[in-house]
């Protein structure tokens, strides 16, 4: 089998086996093969490349265009003085051309042409056709200037061919991987792990392969090569130098297409993950509605004796998860989203997006959870930003915000401070020190009962002053315990 033939059949195989247009690979070869040879026979010939389907080989061709007069720096000129060889007068190049020839040296080189031709002359550079080259620069070699360019061309066209073809195999194959996996972000895959790179897991998906970046690992699961996993597609890159296909163990949405698994209801649309939370490898939150009143959103979700979720904690290696129901009310809702601890009283700031959750003493530690997890993830699903006390911490900061108004003197400070009744009002109005008070509008506490207009000037002079005193006492107690507490180079 010659070369020729044999780079048509690779040319086949390629194309059945890489799935990519068989056009295609010929048009790039012969695009490679005519920039080799512009670049071996100089860079101002017109040339042209074209696969042989008969030979299966490349044919070039170099292009020369008869004009009456040749435009300067375009075509040959021919030198006075110099006998003609073999009745042929040799011409040299003119500036960089090579393009155009007059019709008058076509004619004394015997081609039979008229002005606005394009003649072609193949330029036989395979060993096979040495005997065709050589006789082609006997007769046309003062005209083409070829100078035995073709001699090493051969090699440099086998060469260029390979490197072509393994070049636009690679393209395609990522072609392929990207169309086939691009309408698969934000679903689950499964693959095995085949090898490691830089700490990065390297799945085979069988046909592509995808990337599990050491970011998107759960620290406390590990793998060998063999081992199947089921992970995330977060993204396809398409301009990756590696693998396109880049893969996650740590996003919330290996969670929620988990549940969509295992849980019917939520794969028809019955029961709808509103929001979920995770901290991967510990714990998750998923709040979740029906649209069913028949269906428990929850039940379906933990499934006969727990199977349903069970199943989703076993593939994520042992994670806690805590499945709540969703509530459009956003106080119930956060309620729901700190479970399992219960909360006592919510104090909402809808200005700063903040809720205040009181729970029982002994619960507190349950609501913030370890290392304040519980809390955290509580945030994450509802999107609002949560502060937990105990109830006796609450009454501990109400005694204070009462003291601190009653410290307010509006008759001096060797007047009796203000009523019971009024301190009272005070707070039930959300003021809670007297530094607060201070910086009140006057009409903000005209309204309170026991102040009035008349009163609210000197209710708020009074109440800068003594919120001066208790900046001040404050400020020495925090002296006085530091004084108190041993340094580090005393213990």
């Amino acid at each position: 089998m010659n070369d020729g033939a044999a780079l048509g059949l690779v040319l086949d195989q390629v194309s059945k086996d890489k799935n990519i247009d068989r056009a295609v690979l010929v048009e790039t070869l012969e695009q490679a093969i005519l920039t080799a040879a512009k670049r071996a026979f100089g860079l101002h010939r017109e040339m042209e490349a074209k696969f042989n389907e008969e030979s299966g080989r490349v044919d070039l061709f170099q292009i020369i265009v008869i004009v009456d007069q040749v435009t300067p720096g375009q075509g040959f000129q021919s030198v006075p003085h110099v006998a003609p060889v073999g009745g042929i007068m040799p011409a040299v190049l003119e500036g960089t051309g090579g393009k155009e020839v007059s019709l008058e040296d076509a004619t004394r080189y015997g081609l039979k042409a008229e002005v606005g031709d394009e003649l072609l002359f193949q330029i036989f550079y395979d060993e096979k056709d040495q005997a065709k080259a050589e006789e082609q620069d006997a007769k046309y070699g003062e005209l083409l200037k070829l100078n035995r360019a073709w001699k090493g061309f051969g090699r440099i066209a086998a060469q260029t061919a390979k490197q072509v073809i393994l070049q636009r195999v690679r393209e395609a194959e990522r072609e392929n991987v990207f169309n086939q996996y691009k309408d698969r972000k934000g679903e689950l895959i499964s693959g095995i792990v085949r090898r490691f790179e830089r700490g990065n897991i390297i799945i085979d998906l069988g046909g592509a392969e995808a990337v599990l970046p050491v970011r998107d690992q759960v620290p406390r699961e590990s793998y060998r090569a063999g081992d199947r996993i089921v992970a995330f597609v977060v993204d396809i890159d398409k301009t990756a130098r590696g693998p396109q296909i880049i893969l996650s163990r740590t996003h919330k949405g290996l969670l929620e297409k988990l549940f969509e698994m295992e849980v019917p209801e939520i794969y028809e649309k019955i029961v709808r993950i509103e929001a979920s939370a995770r901290e991967a490898g510990a714990r998750s939150k998923i709040a979740v509605s029906s649209r069913d009143r028949d269906v428990d959103p929850v039940g379906a979700c933990v499934g006969m004796k727990g199977s349903r979720v069970q199943a989703v904690v076993q593939e994520l290696r042992g994670e806690k998860i805590d499945i709540v129901p969703y509530d459009p009310d956003p106080a119930r809702f956060v309620c729901n989203a700190i479970a399992p601890a219960e909360v006592a009283r919510v104090i909402i700031d809808a200005g700063s997006h903040t809720m205040e959750l009181i729970v029982p003493d002994e619960k507190l530690s349950l609501a913030i959870g370890k290392k304040g997890q519980n809390v955290r993830l509580a945030s994450q699903l509802t999107g609002w930003r949560i502060d937990i006390h105990s109830e006796s911490k609450v009454r501990e900061m109400e005694a204070r915000a009462r003291q601190s108004l009653a410290a307010i003197k509006p008759g001096g400070q060797d007047a009796a401070g203000l009523s019971s009744a009024v301190v009272e009002a005070l707070f039930q109005a959300g003021w809670r020190s007297a530094a607060e008070v201070a910086t009140a509008k006057p009409d903000e506490l005209a309204s309170i009962a026991g102040i009035g207009a008349s009163g609210a000037a000197g209710v708020i002079a009074a109440a800068g002053v003594a919120a001066e005193i208790e900046r001040v006492r404050m400020a020495e107690e925090a002296a006085a315990r530091a004084a108190a507490a041993p340094t580090s180079e005393a213990s």
